[in-house]
């Protein structure tokens, strides 16, 4: 779905290498497409965690402004049997319309599929253990943390940019 981008066994082996030097490793699974990309959720988020992902989140597909003509001129290339189905269940989960730029509801959506998707996965989530993980990490070490120094006096050169060091 993203050109360019990196394909997923090699997303997997940067997962496991940062995993094994000991480097907490979070999965954003996104964007959750109905139809598309949501049947292969739990997949994907077990891929993620026998990789060591050690925490995840998800994002359902957001389609702002020009995204969205865009998005269905992909889906009736692409997917032409479901792109209907895919478009009304997206309309579902942001009541009636392509977009809901609403905070708190534009990652996840609303309704009875935003709510299915949600549950299932919290669930593959338990089952895999990726929030235990997340969290075995522990609170923030800030023992190293330092202040900056206080900003110098200024002078007759101040306002140039290499004051700013």
């Amino acid at each position: 779905l993203e050109p360019r981008a990196a394909a997923p066994a090699r997303r997997l082996r940067t997962i496991r290498t940062l995993a094994e030097a000991g480097i907490p490793v979070g999965v954003s699974v996104a964007p959750v497409i109905p139809f598309v990309t949501e049947p292969d959720l739990e997949r994907v988020l077990a891929a993620a965690a026998e990789a060591g992902a050690s925490g995840a989140s998800y994002i359902v597909l957001r389609l702002p402004w020009e995204v969205s003509p865009l998005f269905q001129q992909w889906l009736q290339a692409h997917f032409l049997d479901r792109a209907q189905r895919v478009m009304n269940r997206i309309r579902d989960m942001r009541g009636g319309k392509d977009y809901e730029a609403e905070f708190g509801t534009r990652m996840r959506g609303e309704g009875i599929w935003a709510d299915l998707i949600r549950q299932r996965f919290e669930k593959a989530v338990r089952r895999l253990g990726l929030g235990e993980r997340a969290r075995s990490f522990g609170a923030m070490d800030t023992a190293r943390f330092r202040s900056p120094m206080p900003p110098k006096p200024p002078t007759q050169t101040s306002g140039r940019q290499f004051d700013l060091f």
